[in-house]
């Protein structure tokens, strides 16, 4: 099959913004600097990454019958904010997970940010002690069988939508939108920026360049920040993806090695904690392009470009796009980080 095969449900505006970070670029003093945002892509409680990769979950769910999506993730879990607020447009309820991934001491996180958008969207949302993993976890089993008892449908989808048949094509879709932007715009991006985690975002860019690139497109560097601090999990989870993403859509090659890089560095010692350099990048993102990033994921992908772009690792000719994923909402459990007024730069 090809990915034009499988049935999408639309739940964003149409193709994210794609647009220069001029300020960003001028600062670094290397490559050309845009970003693709994923933050500002659907009308559904603030879009992001896995709203792309619902679309293509949704027609699933659809099929079976399902009357209840069920996920598990953080108690910032961006996943699960945005599953919610599907299920609410699909008339649909929602079963959420919320695990403690971060140890965080903000006595407030599992009050505010994501977990209250999930709230306020009419979610169930159960509370559970465990800490970090992407794995098939025990509680997640527990709420689909409640649902069972209940009478109800359940729909599993798994944490960040991504150890799952179809959670790479949402973005392998991205790359098939992202070629007809750069028709449109003129800009070739050589080498894409991408924070990885439970891996399938990443994992379907590098699907879709890859079929492209079969059907007779250009080779470009798909770089994944891994914010996990679980370096080995994430880049196998990757590859895995990956590969069957690419098996699904007729990719009739084998991955290369090189077409698979997560690298490592930014991610601290523990998931969702961050680091001087995170915040670093926050604050520079924001006081040069107005732009907000979130302290989980996307200050930790922003401080590998900027270091990339200083160190010549990402050389100063290149094109490079920022794949930003959203998250925002996180920032509110993090409010403690940012309650002094830092110096200005203009």
């Amino acid at each position: 099959m090809a990915l034009s095969d499988f049935p999408r449900h639309r739940l964003t505006f149409g193709p994210s913004p794609v647009h220069p970070l001029e300020r960003l670029t001028a600062h670094l003093g290397g490559a050309e600097i845009w970003a693709k945002r994923e933050d500002v892509n659907s009308g559904l409680a603030f879009g992001g990454n896995k709203t792309r990769k619902l679309e293509y979950i949704v027609p699933d769910a659809i099929a079976q019958g399902a009357d209840t999506l069920v996920s598990i993730g953080g108690y910032q879990s961006n996943h699960t904010r945005q599953v919610a607020a599907v299920a609410a447009s699909l008339g649909m309820k929602a079963v959420l997970v919320q695990e403690n991934w971060v140890d965080w001491p903000d006595p407030l996180a599992d009050r505010v940010g994501n977990i209250l958008l999930s709230r306020l969207m009419g979610a169930e949302v159960r509370l559970d002690p465990a800490g970090f993993g992407i794995g098939f976890k025990d509680s997640w089993t527990r709420a689909i069988e409640d649902v069972e008892e209940r009478g109800g449908i359940p729909y599993a989808i798994p944490a960040g939508a991504s150890d799952h048949r179809l959670g790479g094509l949402g973005f392998a879709n991205w790359a098939v939108e992202l070629e007809q932007q750069e028709r449109e715009l003129g800009v070739f991006f050589d080498t894409i920026v991408v924070c990885a985690v439970t891996g399938s975002t990443h994992a379907g860019m590098i699907a879709g360049f890859a079929a492209l690139e079969e059907a007779g497109g250009p080779k470009r560097r798909v770089i994944g920040i891994d914010a996990s601090a679980k370096i080995d999990e994430t880049r196998d989870q990757v590859g895995r993806i990956a590969r069957a993403t690419a098996e699904l859509i007729g990719v009739e090659r084998a991955l290369r090695d090189d077409e698979i890089t997560v690298l490592e560095g930014w991610a601290g010692n523990e998931y969702g904690i961050p680091v001087d350099s995170t915040l670093e990048a926050m604050r520079l993102t924001g006081r040069l392009e107005g732009v907000i990033l979130d302290p989980v994921y996307e200050g930790k992908s922003m401080a590998a470009l900027v270091d990339l772009v200083t160190s010549g690792d990402i050389p100063s000719d290149s094109t490079v796009l920022y794949a930003h994923l959203g998250g925002q909402p996180a920032v509110n459990a993090y409010s403690a980080l940012f309650s002094q007024p830092t110096a200005t730069s203009h």
